[in-house]
């Protein structure tokens, strides 16, 4: 009965997730491209190559597998090989995603904390360097993925749906393989992210400290202080994305490690496992969501591009 009511919920809220995700998402690479939010180049880099990562997640791993499995069950998309196709996208795009969110975070751990390597690191032209290293070996690492695939039905001699070939699961190479994608996605990304997070808020802790001492208490209380100022709204946006990342993503790792340790995987409830995803995949809306609550400027361009509709009818009508 538990999983029935799952598959229910599921029915209804993938659907709803990629009507919100999708263009929330094209919303956010658009504002962002425009370079008009105030933030530098080398964050904006960063959050446009998040935005479409996410975007992509939502079309490979919402559209094209659940809601197309559910709603259209014999469509193109159901045929083995693009099934299998879609399989290494997801996988790698997930894990671009995952690690652009890891090195974003790094790089403002770099700008707080390091202060003689930040002006070499914290440019454009590593970040994209970076962007552009980071998705091509996700790539690569979610080939393999393609040949541990057979078709799960046949339909008019069409093999249809994806199904992992049991040499998957019992072959010391492929067990080996898995074992390298848990590491890499979840678990090494999750302890960076803490371990960043971390150090710059003990980072911030002792600057802060140290410039009370320096400027003293006036008779309306602290002084402000220009550059804790500019960094502000650079620390509320990390904690805010890295936070909602390591939420989200939580019961999925729960449950990922639990699963593995575990000796008693039947004891593992199937529907832990699909609340995780859902989470899971909820966490490639919220960046945008974040941009519009913590930057102004963000906001502002959103107003200005829904009023634009507007304008534009209102001259074409005194025309």
């Amino acid at each position: 009965m538990g999983t029935t009511v799952i598959a229910q919920i599921e029915a209804i809220y993938y659907p709803i997730l990629a009507a919100f995700g999708v263009p929330v998402n094209i919303v956010a690479i658009v504002i962002l491209s425009r370079g008009k939010c105030g933030l530098s180049k080398c964050i904006t880099c960063y959050l446009l190559a998040m935005a479409a990562t996410d975007l992509l997640v939502l079309v490979t791993d919402v559209i094209l597998r659940p809601i197309a499995d559910t709603y259209f069950p014999h469509s193109f998309f159901t045929i083995t090989t693009v099934c299998s196709i879609n399989t290494v996208l997801f996988y790698s795009v997930t894990a671009a995603s995952v690690w652009l969110t890891v090195f974003f975070t790094f790089d403002r751990f770099v700008q707080i904390c390091c202060q003689k390597l930040k002006t070499k690191y914290c440019t454009e032209r590593t970040a994209t360097l970076i962007i552009w290293v980071v998705c091509a070996l996700c790539f690569l690492l979610s080939i393999p993925r393609y040949f541990a695939i057979e078709p799960e039905y046949i339909v008019d001699n069409v093999p249809r749906g994806c199904a992992n070939k049991l040499a998957f699961f019992n072959s010391p190479t492929w067990a080996a393989f898995d074992l390298l994608d848990l590491t890499l996605v979840p678990c090494v990304p999750f302890v960076a992210m803490l371990l960043f997070n971390s150090l710059t808020v003990q980072r911030i802790l002792i600057a802060s400290r140290v410039r009370k001492k320096l400027h003293g208490f006036s008779n309306v209380g602290i002084q402000k202080d220009a550059e804790m100022e500019n960094r502000r709204t650079s620390i509320i946006l990390l904690f805010s994305i890295s936070g909602s990342f390591i939420l989200l993503w939580s019961t999925g790792v729960v449950y990922t490690l639990s699963l593995r340790l575990s000796n008693f995987h039947y004891l593992m409830s199937m529907d832990f496992e699909s609340v995780g995803i859902m989470l899971q995949l909820l966490s490639c809306c919220t960046n945008a969501c974040i941009y519009v609550v913590t930057q102004a400027k963000f906001r502002q361009e959103l107003k200005n591009g829904l009023k634009y509709p507007i304008k534009l009818s209102s001259k074409l009508v005194r025309g």
